[in-house]
């Protein structure tokens, strides 16, 4: 597999080289501190992680401004003029519906981008990164980095960043880097984008996010301490958060399997409804959406206007059912059935789809309120959809919901029993039917 490399301005003129390879869904990776498209592909490690990702994706990677292929002697560094480079990228290459791999100090990009453009983005993973960049070292050890960065530039101040990066490397490595780091970037563009990036302080944006996101971290890591991407994943809603072990920064190496292979999980079905998987058979768990007053906001909206509400709507259940293992069986107009295997996964995605509205909601001039119903069975599976009595009470006590609930039969309950669910008794009701 080989990686073709393209050239794309950013908003202020400055030039920006993107490599693509591979096909499928598009995943975007927004860089750390320094990188270099060609020397990074000709490093095995890291080579090996590119084409494992590009396996089922087009995989997009680009050098920030004043790094690598891009141009350098730059100015501006700031959160916003990086924004615009990710921005100008998406755009240039014509994606839609991107996940973006936050990496170090791409992470608070990729967050803030996942908050401005909610409609480009379809996942949000983040690795290594934090919310803070204030918080992240001592303000007298950031200095003393810095002012050695500036004088002895892939020497000493090189091997000290090593050390943050790759604890206890062996003296080969020092001379790799060092070379690395003179290739990657000059010392002023080092160091103007590692002073930027401790003044990046995104956490107010944190509850903002309504893209999936998936956060991981190793325990060890001293260039984002650890505390920074646990901060992160609390913070955002329905976040998923995978701690690793090591104390390794760079994402090429270390134990990269246990890196990847959530990574992939996580964004299996992210080609949509289309790649849904086929209907079960046995005992599931049918959960039932119903989008409140669709009729009335037609009327409010006009159909356009509606129609873009229901994309909003269908787009939040979707990617809660990607991140929860569901199976989209059909669209019902004003909602959604799927099914789980599980009646412990099937819970966790209707809570997910709600706090997703409620922080959609929070935000919107046309809040989306959503009933959810859930029953468990054995429905019979015809032509990739399921039928019989489970379904048809699934369906019913959705119906009985009220907006913004999530209502369940003891069945479900008692599945889930001991997964660490709390519910509250609504007594016995008669059901339509």
């Amino acid at each position: 597999m080989q990686q073709q490399i393209q050239f794309v301005t950013g908003a202020d003129g400055v030039s920006l080289a993107v490599a693509t390879m591979g096909s499928g869904p598009a995943l975007l990776i927004v860089p750390g501190w320094i990188s270099h498209l060609e020397l990074d592909w000709t490093w095995p490690q890291a080579h090996d992680l590119f084409e494992r990702l590009a396996r089922n994706h087009l995989l997009v990677r680009y050098d920030k401004r004043g790094t690598g292929l891009s141009d350098r002697d730059v100015s501006n560094y700031s959160l916003e003029a990086q924004v615009d480079d990710l921005d100008a990228i998406i755009n240039a290459l014509g994606l839609r519906g991107v996940a973006l791999l936050g990496y170090s100090q791409g992470g608070p990009i990729s967050i803030a981008y996942a908050v401005q453009r909610p409609e480009n983005v379809s996942h949000l993973i983040l690795y290594g990164s934090y919310h803070d960049g204030k918080n992240l070292q001592v303000r007298d050890v950031v200095d003393a980095f810095m002012a050695l960065l500036r004088a002895d530039w892939g020497g000493y101040g090189g091997a000290a960043m090593l050390e943050v990066f790759i604890p206890g490397a062996p003296p080969e490595a020092r001379k790799i880097f060092a070379e690395y780091q003179r290739q990657a970037a000059n010392a002023e563009d080092a160091v103007g984008t590692t002073v930027a990036a401790l003044e990046y302080e995104i956490t107010p944006l944190l509850p903002q996010v309504t893209t999936p996101t998936l956060v991981l971290h190793r325990r060890g890591d001293k260039a984002a301490p650890f505390q920074q991407g646990r901060e992160i994943a609390a913070r955002i809603p329905g976040a998923r958060f995978v701690p690793l072990e090591g104390d390794i920064h760079v994402i090429s190496l270390g134990d990269t399997e246990a890196l990847i292979s959530p990574i992939e999980d996580f964004l299996l079905g992210a080609e949509g409804p289309q790649a849904r998987a086929k209907v079960s058979e046995g005992l599931q768990t049918i959960l039932f959406t119903d989008m409140e007053g669709s009729t009335t906001l037609t009327q409010h909206l006009g159909d356009a206007g509606a129609q873009e509400v229901l994309r909003t709507h269908n787009r939040i259940i979707r990617d809660a059912l990607n991140m929860h293992g569901g199976t989209e069986i059909k669209h019902t107009g004003d909602g959604i059935m799927a099914s789980f295997t599980s009646a412990a996964r099937a819970l966790a995605c209707a809570i997910a789809t709600q706090r997703r509205f409620a922080s959609h909601n929070e935000s919107s001039p046309d809040p989306i309120r959503v009933r959810i119903g859930l029953n468990a069975g054995e429905p019979e599976a015809e032509d990739e959809d399921l039928f019989g009595t489970a379904v048809q009470l699934a369906a019913r006590i959705c119906a009985h919901a009220e907006p913004g609930q999530i209502l369940v039969s003891n069945v479900v309950q008692e599945l889930a029993a001991g997964k660490g669910f709390a519910f509250t008794a609504r007594g016995e009701a008669t059901l339509k039917g």
